[in-house]
């Protein structure tokens, strides 16, 4: 199953009686499932569908409970097979070899390490079939007989967001895929992330601390919850500042977890959202003056960096066969340099006491 898939609202408009229809997705409800409305128990599969998108598939008849479609308030119960039924066949997920050029940091027979450019999609999904950074990857080792890149046991090792740049490492055997995996899961490897955030810190340095899990209100997007609570993730990130611009601050975050926007969120969280991070409110003008010279200085650093200024500078690890450290760092990209010697120019010609008080 895709969980990035959604429901389309274009399908949804022909009748399902009248064509013929494919299976997309299948669930066989738990023994201890307790009654429960299908679009509500769809909702929480399809995790990138609405209840909404649900209700009109259901309303058209793709909705389907042991073989018959039902309405959006019918009560699934233990053993109900539920499918999904759209006029269109699934879409082929095959990993083909695309020719897009690769930042290859370092490679040898057991691994590569790449510096990934934002906006670059790492991994296939809903929207993003095509064109990403697995299809380059596959087309960079086309003629090596041993790579399969629709084999899950190689390949990516972990994953960085569309819109952030910097290193990952690909393992190009199952052996090397395998003990690079458990680096990452007992948290021996050293990864560091530089940010431009809003605001300015109390503080030089810091720890945050919060699990992560899907926001509630916008699935697209993570949020951070009490250590201590049965919700989500548990999550550690550490953070210094590198340089103060007042308005904002040039921050570096070392990552002891690995969570599906762990730095996002929790910068987030603390009240310095990425600059330019739309999800996470990072594009609206969170500190500062007023003034209509400030808000156009503003406008043209989200043009010069128009992504969430993050970018992951370092990564280290054991290497899988020879036991070596392997430690790599990426310059930041064009974008974010420019970024931050717009601020260091704008700081130059504003005072000190002109910064409002932004702890």
């Amino acid at each position: 199953m895709n969980e990035n898939t959604t429901v389309d609202d274009e399908l949804l408009e022909i009748e399902a009686e009248e064509q013929t229809l494919y299976e997309h997705f299948h669930f066989l409800v738990d023994a201890g499932q307790q009654p429960l409305r299908v679009d509500k128990y769809m909702q929480e599969k399809l995790r990138y569908s609405s209840r909404n998108r649900i209700q009109k598939a259901a309303d058209a008849g793709f909705v389907h409970v042991n073989g018959r479609p039902v309405k959006s308030n019918y009560k699934v119960r233990p053993g109900d097979s539920v499918a999904l039924m759209l006029n269109r066949p699934r879409h082929d997920t095959t990993i083909e070899p695309e020719d897009i050029p690769l930042d290859v940091v370092y490679e040898d027979d057991d691994l590569m390490v790449i510096n990934k450019p934002a906006g670059l999609v790492v991994h296939p999904g809903a929207g993003n079939f095509h064109h990403t950074l697995v299809n380059a990857i596959a087309w960079h080792l086309r003629n090596l007989p041993t790579y399969d890149p629709n084999d899950p046991e190689v390949g990516l090792v972990h994953r960085i967001d569309k819109d952030t740049s910097g290193l990952l490492v690909i393992a190009k055997t199952p052996d090397a895929k395998t003990k690079l995996g458990a680096q990452f899961f007992n948290k021996t490897t050293h990864r560091s992330y530089n940010a431009l955030v809003w605001g300015n810190f109390a503080e030089d340095e810091g720890r945050i601390e919060g699990n992560i899990a899907r926001d509630p209100r916008d699935r697209l997007r993570m949020a951070v919850f009490p250590p201590n609570s049965a919700v989500g993730k548990s999550a550690v990130t550490h953070y210094r500042v590198l340089e103060r611009f007042g308005y904002v601050s040039f921050v570096e975050c070392i990552l002891e977890t690995g969570r599906t926007h762990q730095i996002r969120a929790h910068m987030k969280h603390i009240g310095h959202p990425l600059f330019g991070d739309e999800r996470y409110g990072g594009t609206e003008i969170l500190r500062g003056q007023r003034s209509s010279t400030y808000k156009a200085f503003i406008q043209n650093c989200f043009r010069i960096c128009p992504r969430q200024a993050l970018h992951a500078r370092t990564l280290g690890f054991v290497h899988p066969r020879t036991g070596q450290q392997m430690d790599f760092t990426s310059e930041l990209p064009p974008d974010m340099g420019a970024l931050l010697d717009k601020w260091r120019v704008y700081i130059k010609g504003t005072t000190q006491d002109t910064f409002e008080e932004q702890h």
